[in-house]
């Protein structure tokens, strides 16, 4: 579904709650729904969401290691499986 095809009023919503609803559900759609002519909130089905947040906790772990590269707090692979294998060792 376009963008431009999502947009709902309010009042549209608050008339067609259950449709609305059953179309996000079946299309995994997502809807704008305005108030006054303005954007308010937006409605998704839960899958969508769901996938939403993984993606980014993904990207905010990407970022994090990004920063973690720039500071210089990495180390060789090799080195790095060493001191995990010498961990497993010692417990």
């Amino acid at each position: 579904m376009k963008m431009s095809e999502a947009v709902r009023p309010i009042s549209y919503l608050k008339a067609n709650a259950a449709k609305v609803i059953r179309e996000i559900d079946e299309q995994q759609a997502t809807f704008v729904i305005t108030q006054h002519g303005e954007a308010k909130a937006v409605i998704q089905d839960i899958r969508s969401y769901e996938q939403d947040q993984e993606n980014l906790a993904l990207l905010k772990m990407l970022a994090q290691s990004r920063a973690s590269m720039k500071q210089g707090k990495t180390q060789p692979l090799g080195k790095a499986f060493n001191r995990i294998r010498d961990q497993l060792v010692e417990s």
